[in-house]
This record gives structure tokens, sequence and C-alpha cells, in this order.
């Protein structure tokens, strides 16, 4: 029997071919109790019914047999979207987390290779702490997937510190590699009270800056607490089929985008750049780059 992978290939990316695989120790429904990481497959934990459990499932009962998919293997994607889910808060009854949770089931109804990323554990962003495990984690997920979806609650009219410390995590580039420059992005919020946008204009606007291009459709859920029963999983509502819309959208737009990511973000400057200086340079060796020019000028 082979051994169980060691932290360092599972999350590092020295073992590309397991982490790329279904067959990943992280696709569990529960994260280490002791690390938090893996679980991306919570949102399927409890689903299961039993005899004394007559819960059903409405995305499978309600919605599977009329929401539109497209069949991937005929498409340019040839494959499954990947998409990484965040969501930004760390209370068990968080619902930005119930939320996450209904959108990777729907994404995975859509046919999407779907991971969910549990923030619990992950250090305020400080650079000496950059090989801690969740750091690693969330950075190979990044690299890993062809899409984000963002799901954060408002807190004092913006997003919460949780959620933008996971973003504050990913780095524009690494050298020459941008880890989420053409991925696609989609965003959805969760309010205490009345309906706002607040959180998911900061949202787009931070998907601007990384890069990514935006689905135009995003979701407000208003009043949280009265969209969500006691299993966690949304009531029928207006609210409701606003969720599907979106879901149904990103993922349709994620295989749509990903087979031209490249093309688009082929820019002018970066290839004299790359010409000039054997790739790309980071912020800090740029800087660096300038004061020694300006320096021998003087």
């Amino acid at each position: 029997m082979s051994e169980e992978p060691s932290a360092t290939e599972t999350w590092d990316g020295t073992n590309k071919e397991l982490f790329h695989s279904l067959e990943h120790p992280g696709y569990t429904v529960s994260s280490d109790p002791t690390t938090h990481v893996g679980g991306w497959l919570a949102h399927r934990a409890g689903l299961e019914t039993s005899a004394e459990d007559d819960t059903l499932d409405w995305i499978q009962t309600e919605i599977a047999p009329y929401i539109t998919k497209f069949d991937y293997s005929t498409m340019p994607i040839g494959r499954a979207p990947k998409i990484l889910v965040l969501y930004g808060s760390l209370r068990p009854t968080s619902f930005s987390r119930k939320l996450a949770y209904e959108f990777a089931r729907l994404l995975e109804l859509l046919g999407c290779d779907v991971r969910v990323y549990n923030p619990r554990g992950l250090p305020v962003r400080d650079p000496a702490l950059e090989n801690e495990i969740k750091v690693l984690e969330l950075r190979a997920l990044t690299h890993w997937s062809d899409g984000h979806m963002w799901v954060s609650p408002e807190m004092h009219g913006t997003i919460t510190g949780t959620f933008k410390n996971q973003i504050d995590w990913i780095p524009l580039n690494t050298g020459s590699v941008r880890p989420t420059q053409g991925k696609t992005c989609c965003v959805a919020q969760v309010n205490g009270g009345s309906q706002s946008f607040n959180a998911i204009n900061a949202l787009r606007l931070l998907a601007r800056w990384m890069r990514m291009p935006c689905c135009t459709n995003q979701s407000s859920v208003a009043k949280a607490w009265q969209e969500f029963d006691d299993k966690g999983r949304m009531k029928d509502s207006g609210f409701r089929d606003r969720v599907v819309d979106v879901a149904e959208e990103y993922a349709k737009f994620t295989a749509v985008m990903v087979p031209v990511a490249d093309d688009l973000t082929n820019r002018y400057s970066e290839r004299k750049e790359k010409i000039k200086e054997g790739r790309l340079l980071t912020q800090a060796e740029k800087e660096l780059k300038k004061t020694i020019d300006e320096s021998r000028k003087a």
C-alpha cells in the first residue's frame, strides 16, 4: 500500500498530477480537524437522506429537470470547468458558507469540478508565513482553478476581513506567472438586513484588480436569516431563483472563456518585458531596477 501524500506533496505543486486528480485527498466532506486543510466537498455533507429524514434536495428534485447545461466534451474547453468557491465567515452557522455551498451544489449539477476552500486556519497576511499549510493550499487551489465563485457577508458596508484576507494571500504575480489573470469570477453576498450591493461591488473591484473577467450576473440575498431553513438549505423564493440563474450563467461563462483566456491576456507590454528581461518581473524587482537605473544616470 502506498503512503499517504505528505503535506508538501499535497500543496506546494511538486505533485501536480495528484493535485489535479479526482483522487486527491482534499476531495473529502470534512477538513482536517487540526490543520483545516481539505474538505473541498463539504457542501455534500448531510445531503444523504435516511428513513427518518424526509428532507429533499431541492436542487435535484426541483432544478435538475429544468436547468440548461453544456456538453463540455464537445466544446473547445473539452472538460469540466474547474471552480474554486471562497466564502467570508468563520461562524459555524455562517450564511455566506450556506450560500457558498448552494452555489457549489448547483455548479456540480451543471457539470463543473468544484472545490470549496475552508478559510479557518488561514493566518492574517504576513510575508513571513508564506509556507503555512493553509496559504499553500489556497494558492495551489487558485492555480488549479479556471475560475472563482466568491461569496461574502456584508459587514459595515463592505466585505469581511475573513474574505479579504483570502484575496490578500493570492499574489498578483509570482515571477512570470499571474495566478488569477484570465480566470473567471462570479460574485455574491448575504445581508443581515435589507438588500444591498456594497459587498458585491467591492468584490467586482477586487476581481478587476486581480485581472479576472467577472460574470455579468450576481446575487445579493437580503435578510439571509429568513432565506435558509434549519438544515442550511435555501427556501423557495425569488432570491433562490436568482442564485440558480447566476450559477447557470457562470458555468457557461467559464466554459466559453477558458479556451480564449490566454489570447485575451496576451498583452504587448508583457511580451515586450519578457523579450527584454526573459520573464515578467515582480513589482519589487521593477522598483529595484528603476532605482539602479536612476542611480547610474545620476
